[in-house]
């Protein structure tokens, strides 16, 4: 790492080869070439779904268990055609759905989760305890999660990304004289409406509504107390005032993207939390790597820290300058006990949450399972979400044993495949292969060492992950986000969003200097856990972009900029959602959500295609989002009758519980994330 160029720009300041050098270099292999590396033919889902049994009992000490996956004989190609017409964008105070569905407002920002919370108010005059006690801010990630066979019944997770202070408080955040937070309320209700909503859910008369004051029905914040697990547990390295053994963290922060598990458990993500935190002293190797401020905090809650011991240690804690003798005296290590994979029972609602600190410690971005095999290690992949980033997977000890998808003990389950395996950092090949290198004591280094010789422990490395895979020679990426796996292939999709400072290569013949669009990359296991093999799936564009720029020849119906939501259901569909970056595309529709079955692409001999204008005419437009937000989150029932999406930051909507009523010209309401849920007006399943 010392020897990287410093560039103020970013925080890899690595030398290593930048992925659209090895991008320009692959562009004209465009089948995608297995390369002998022994894609396996079954299903990566196995069949199975959380389908959870029992009834309608809210009773939270016999909480729900999901059902127990089967063995499946499925086939190798999805049966499932886009049965919709692509609509056209959309720029208006509303979403817009195909002809013969319906979109509604759910669970929007605000909504009492139980009877210690007041009603929504418009004026922002709700108190940090109602706040406690309600939706968050800012819906991101989610999943749906059945209570029941019939899947009309269930619990939705929801992320909170982060806060808008203008609309959370009635006239705006309060600075004393020297421009420093004053109000406690204030702060406290920001904080809690960041983290993860449980919110119960009940379709009646085919309208998804929330089941007030119900049991399941829980908040997790930024000052939730969360155990931790894996290799940083109880170590020294996240002693605090709070904690001196190391077992605990408080709160999650800036919950984006998301995942769950085989046995039932979701799982959230802490993306760009560094910024809430300081430390205006000197800065440790690991904190410069991945962020750590040096004059203030995101939202300023520092600044609340007095002398009584309660707001020293509340709001102390995330400023990060060390003042005491040791860590056990002040917050120095505050920031490491943040920056991980959080696991949620849902099903529980007496549960904690648990910081899984095996699968690495950045930017997360997503977490999802690869494919599912009796006797197999399971396999999580999680992008970092910053410019030059990388990709990674955790590959645990533990081998898959289709029974534990029905313990009633999920988070021992957790425990068992999440705390102990072999984190690896992707780097890719300009022929088409690419390889995973450990981020473990004797992996190589560029330099012909190991990483023993820079990191002490596993949980050094763990510590300073990015760093770590710098140092072994990973790919920068153009901001890896959200991941998906084919349900069919087992192939598995990662959206890399856009990175207009992507301007170091000099190579005329690449395509994507100034990369606004972003692309979706996808890639095959090979027989080896350090092997795969790898192609550019889609390119954004404007439809009007030139032939170095539209490389997948988008039309105004399909035309997408920064892709970065990404699912499969398990029809084998993958809704593309996008946070658009180029303004381009943003003149033509707002942020949207697209349909594609790419396990039917097949050329003549059978191989996966990547999106060219001869095959996309089944990449289609499902959704558009109200102006000034973004489409993230998805969500599905087991029936596939109903979808739910999220949209974030809207401008001037809803105006209505009729997610696609426009807001009249001249009427101005106050803004409120929502989930949105989309059905047929038939009650068919949605897509097809």
């Amino acid at each position: 790492m010392s020897k990287a160029t410093f560039n103020p720009t970013r925080f890899n300041n690595s030398n290593n080869t930048p992925f659209n050098e090895v991008m320009d270099k692959h562009l004209s292999r465009r089948n995608f070439v297995k390369r002998g590396l022994g894609l396996s033919a079954m299903t990566a889902f196995g069949g199975f779904g959380l389908s959870a049994c029992g009834s309608d009992n809210n009773d939270s000490s016999t909480p729900a268990t999901p059902t127990t996956p089967t063995t499946p004989t499925a086939p190798t190609q999805s049966s499932a055609v886009l049965g919709f017409e692509s609509i056209p964008g959309s720029l208006t105070d509303a979403v817009a759905v195909p002809a013969g569905y319906s979109a509604y407002v759910l669970a929007p920002w605000g909504t009492p989760l139980n009877s210690k919370a007041a009603a929504w108010k418009d004026d922002g005059s709700n108190t940090a305890d109602d706040q406690a006690n309600s939706v968050g801010m800012h819906h991101d990630g989610m999943h749906f999660f059945p209570l029941n066979d019939a899947g009309d019944d269930g619990l939705l997770c929801i992320n909170h990304e982060y806060i808008d202070e203008d609309a959370l408080h009635p006239t705006g955040p309060t600075y004393d004289t020297d421009g420093k937070r004053s109000v406690i309320d204030e702060v406290r209700k920001e904080i809690n409406a960041h983290g993860v909503s449980v919110v119960r859910i009940k379709l009646v008369s085919g309208m998804w509504q929330v089941v007030e004051n119900d049991s399941y029905n829980r908040r997790f914040t930024g000052a939730s107390v969360m155990d931790i697990a894996g290799p940083l547990a109880y170590s020294s390295y996240l002693e605090t005032r709070y904690s001196p053994d190391g077992s605990q963290a408080r709160g999650t922060l800036n919950n984006c993207g998301n995942g769950y598990t085989p046995w039932g458990t979701y799982l959230t993500c802490e993306e760009n939390w560094p910024e809430y935190f300081v430390n205006k002293g000197e800065k440790t190797e690991s904190q410069s790597r991945i962020g750590i401020p040096s004059t203030d905090t995101r939202y300023g809650w520092n600044h609340l820290a007095g002398n009584d011991d309660e707001r020293l240690d509340e709001f102390a804690r995330f400023d990060m300058t060390p003042t005491g003798s040791s860590a056990a005296n002040d917050y120095r290590n505050e920031s490491n006990g943040h920056g991980y994979i959080v696991e949620i029972d849902p099903y529980n609602p007496n549960s904690r949450a648990v910081k899984r600190t095996a699968l690495g410690r950045f930017r997360h971005e997503g977490c999802v399972f690869g494919k599912l095999e009796e006797g197999k290690p399971l396999t999580f992949y999680s992008g970092h979400d910053s410019r030059f980033e990388y990709l990674y997977k955790f590959v645990s000890d533990a081998v898959w044993d289709a029974a534990d998808a029905n313990s009633s003990n999920r988070l021992s389950m957790g425990d068992k495949y999440m705390n102990a395996g072999t984190l690896y950092v992707a780097k890719f090949s300009e022929d088409g292969v690419g390889e995973w290198l450990p981020l473990t004591l004797d992996g190589m280094t560029t330099d012909g060492g190991t990483l023993a010789d820079s990191f002490n422990s596993l949980e050094e490395i763990i510590l300073n992950t990015a760093g770590a895979a710098d140092l072994v020679g990973a790919t920068p990426m153009d901001r890896p986000e959200w991941a998906a796996v084919d349900p069919f292939t087992g192939s598995v999709y990662l959206t890399l969003t856009n990175n207009s400072r992507r301007t170091e290569s000099t190579n005329p013949a690449n395509p994507r200097l100034n990369n606004n669009f972003g692309h979706i990359i996808r890639w095959d296991e090979g027989e080896a856990a350090t092997d795969f093999s790898w192609d550019i799936f889609v390119f954004g564009s404007p439809d009007d972009g030139d032939a170095e720029t539209n490389l997948s020849g988008l039309t105004d119906l399909n035309q997408f900029a920064s892709p970065d939501g990404l699912a499969f259901d398990t029809r084998g569909i993958l809704w593309v959602q996008t946070d658009n970056g180029a303004s381009e595309v943003g003149e033509e529709t707002n942020d949207q959500m697209l349909a594609i079955v790419p396990s039917t692409m097949l050329d003549a001999d059978g191989n996966q295609q990547v999106v060219s204008a001869d095959n996309q005419t089944q990449l289609k437009r499902f959704f558009v989002g109200p102006n000034g937000c973004e489409v993230t989150g998805f969500a599905i029932t087991p029936d596939y009758t109903t979808v739910f999406a999220n949209i974030q930051h809207p401008g001037n909507w809803p105006y209505s519980d009729k997610a696609d009523e426009e807001t009249p010209a001249g009427i101005t309401v106050r803004p409120r994330a929502a989930t949105v849920m989309i059905r047929k007006d038939d009650g068919g399943a949605v897509g097809v």
